[in-house]
Parts: structure tokens; C-alpha cells; sequence
């Protein structure tokens, strides 16, 4: 830890430090620490302050309600496994280290893995198991991207400090290496969304497309057609100008490094895939030689959440596969946590075992509740951040008694 004051018991010590809360892991965010409480100093993100100022709650292992000892709570999940013949490992929100001790607890119980964003994640999937994709990363955009065109999000729901870190450098010490990030293009489309992280430091507003939900594969459709040359008879398509998508088209041609950004939890509509598809084909289109055209195009899927990206790399490394959504025949839930108390298993009248974060408040009493360490905060770990370039540590700041989830998954595994 590098701490830059006395690290005396009641003596604040400040910290530099990279935050899960979302698929950014930013690098950079300093905390105050005393003795167990946690303050952010250097942001605003309200996701970043949430997760490093959460207190610690009851941490006692639980069985049915009532508590327990952390040996009795491991016995009687274990238990619960070996009467299992099906078992579901549903969650898995967690780091690397974490999801590996769980994927191998699952194929000692012959179990199944489900992440909490299985059905956002299989959009994605869809197209880049089909067709293949190209895509960039966040430090790419950083220094090379002149128009980057924001699809069906606003993006800073998901991922708050993206403008502020990888869009409009002029206030940090580097500014972009190959481009002027001053003078980026920003370009919304989608329905009613919040483009005020996309105005330029000198007030320049970007420009919105606003189409409602259900119309963005029409208007993207229109759009891959555009810059394929086609000339269309039609004056407006799902009450959009096409001379407006015209414009669209023409500075994405003209654009040296285009970004056509998504994240597919917000494309929540029947066949999102086939959307997420048309923008990775209208990146291919871009990228075609063409005489009359010298720049570059990449696809940019954020979001990312829950250690989602990290599951599905790791998944796909160790297995061959990647985590999938379908609908999957279980008779015990193992629920998986670690990072938000917020998010909950679904209602099930099978046995429930929960290995999460120790202030969760739950609609339905598990058999089994064991608290385990949050990583970022009351342990080391590490993460993929949403692009998959980069692998970043976490670290521990804060002390308390939680057993890690890959030491419980262990001991449960060593009992069956």
C-alpha cells in the first residue's frame, strides 16, 4: 500500500488505488483512510464514492437466518453440494482469483456457470462468434480517435468518468498523442440520452440523431447503407431527416480514427444482437480499401460490471468457452457476489448457498450466507478492464475478519 501519511491506528493515510465499481478501473482515485473508514478525495464518480465508503456490515456466517461459525457454515454447505446432482453457480460476480476457485468448485459438483449479466454479455457474444468484430481500446480512443459516435447509450450511466479520462484530455498533464482531443467529434444516437458528457471544454456541442429504442436498427441499417454509397429515394426513416444521417455518414468517412461506441445492457430489445452486428459491420465498411479514404475505424463495447468481462475471459481460457445465458436446469444455487450488496439472487425453491458481500440484505433467507471479502477493499485481486487490454491489481485497504471466496470455495470443495 502506498501510503503518504502516518499510518498510525488513528491517524488518516491516503492511498492511491483502482476502482472496481466499473469496467474503466480507473487507476488513479485516492482514498483517505481511518483505521476502517474510507473516504475518496480526487472524484465525483457517485459509483466510485458508493463502493470505498460502504461500511462493513454483520460479517458472521449465517445458516438459515441464524448465525453461526464459519466451520459449521462451510460443513452445511457442503452438505447441500453433495445432495446436489445439478448445482448452479449463478453470480459470479467476483475477480480472476475468485471466479477460478469457483470454476473449479463447479466441476467437482458437476455445476453449471451463469454470470449476473449473462443475457447483456450473450449480445455481444452473438456477433463476435458469428462474424468476428474490430474493436479497439480505451488508451487507442485516448490517443487517436477524432469522432467517436456514442449508439443507444449515454455511456456515463455505465461508465462515468469515460469522457473525463479517455475523450477531453485538455485538463491533464498529456493530451492525446496523435490527435487534438479538443476538437473530437461526439455523436449521439438513441432516444432521450443525457449528451451533456459529450460537450467539448470550449462549449462545442455534439451532435444527437434522437430516435427512440425499437427504431435504432432501422436507423443503423440506413446508416451501414449510406456509407456503403447507397442512394436512397426515401426523405426520413422512423421520422429521422436521412439528410441528418447523411451528415453522419460523411464525418464518418472523412474521420482519420472513427469509434462507434455501445454497451449492450442498454440494447435491451428483441434481436439486439443483429444491432450490435449492423454497427460491427458498418466498422468493417469503413475499413475497406477505398481510394477515397485513408483513416481508420474501430468498434468500442463498454460497460462491463461485476467482474463480467474478467469472468468471461477467465471462463474462456480455462474451458474453451465462453459463459452462456440459456435457461439451465439446476436443483441448488450457489450465488456468487462479492461487489454489490444491491444485486440478489432470484426466488428459487431449491437449496440457496450465498457467498457474498457481508451487507446483503436478502428477499429470501439463504441456507447457507457466508460473507466473504470485497477485492479492492478488504482484499487484493486482480481485474480485466472492459476492453480486455489491460489486467489491473486491486488492492486491500481496509482490515476486517472476512475469509476470501477463493479460500471458502476451497474448504467447501476439500468436504465434498
Amino acid at each position: 500500500m502506498e501510503i503518504t501519511q502516518d499510518n498510525a491506528p488513528n491517524n488518516p493515510s491516503t492511498t492511491i488505488v483502482t476502482c472496481p465499481a466499473c469496467g474503466l478501473l480507473c487507476d488513479n482515485v485516492s482514498v483517505e483512510i481511518k483505521q476502517s473508514r474510507i473516504r475518496v478525495l480526487n472524484t465525483a464518480c457517485p459509483k466510485s464514492i458508493q463502493f470505498f465508503e460502504q461500511a462493513l456490515s454483520d460479517d458472521s456466517p449465517k445458516i438459515n437466518g441464524e448465525s453461526t461459525t464459519l466451520k459449521q457454515a462451510i460443513s452445511h454447505a457442503a452438505s447441500l453440494l453433495k445432495a446436489s446432482k445439478n448445482p448452479l453457480f449463478a453470480g459470479l460476480s467476483t475477480d480472476v482469483q475468485g471466479f477460478r476457485a469457483i470454476y473449479n468448485l463447479a466441476n467437482k459438483t458437476n455445476g453449471n456457470l451463469q454470470h449476473i449479466n449473462a443475457q447483456s454479455m450473450a449480445r455481444n457474444m452473438a456477433v463476435l462468434q458469428s462474424s468476428g468484430w474490430q474493436t479497439t481500446t480505451l488508451t487507442e480512443v485516448k490517443n487517436r480517435a477524432d469522432v467517436i459516435v456514442c449508439i443507444g447509450t449515454d455511456i456515463i450511466s455505465h461508465n462515468t468518468r469515460f469522457f473525463e479520462r479517455f475523450v477531453w484530455l485538455n485538463n491533464q498533464k498529456s493530451d492525446a498523442m496523435f490527435t487534438d482531443s479538443g476538437k473530437r467529434e461526439v455523436i449521439y444516437i438513441g432516444e432521450n440520452l443525457n449528451t451533456k458528457a459529450g460537450i467539448s471544454p470550449d462549449g462545442r456541442q455534439p451532435e444527437s440523431v434522437n430516435c427512440s429504442k425499437s427504431d435504432l436498427p432501422e436507423i443503423l441499417a440506413v446508416l451501414r447503407a449510406l456509407i456503403m454509397g447507397k442512394n436512397l429515394k426515401a426523405q426520413n426513416v422512423a421520422g429521422i431527416q436521412i439528410s441528418d444521417l447523411i451528415a453522419v455518414a460523411d464525418k464518418l468517412r472523412q474521420a482519420k480514427y472513427a469509434v462507434l461506441a455501445w454497451i449492450a445492457k442498454d440494447l435491451d430489445f428483441p434481436h439486439a444482437a443483429l444491432t450490435i452486428q449492423s454497427i460491427t459491420e458498418t466498422v468493417t465498411l469503413l475499413n475497406q480499401n477505398d481510394s477515397n479514404r485513408t483513416g481508420r475505424a474501430a468498434g468500442l463495447s463498454l460497460g462491463g460490471s461485476d467482474g463480467d468481462t474478467s469472468a468471461n475471459n477467465a471462463s474462456t481460457w480455462l474451458s474453451g468457452f465462453s459463459l452462456n445465458n440459456d435457461n439451465i436446469e439446476h436443483d441448488a444455487l450457489v450465488w456468487i457476489n462479492s461487489f454489490n450488496a444491491k444485486k440478489l439472487p432470484e426466488k428459487t425453491k431449491h437449496p440457496l448457498i450465498v457467498l457474498g458481500n457481508a451487507n446483503t440484505k436478502f428477499e429470501q433467507t439463504p441456507d447457507v450466507f457466508i460473507p466473504v471479502t470485497t477485492p479492492g477493499l478488504d482484499c487484493s485481486g486482480t481485474l480485466f478492464r472492459v476492453d480486455s487490454a489491460v489486467i489491473l491489481p486491486l488492492k486491500k485497504i481496509r482490515e476486517n475478519n472476512l475469509p476470501t471466496l477463493s479460500e471458502i470455495a476451497r474448504q467447501i470443495e476439500g468436504l465434498l
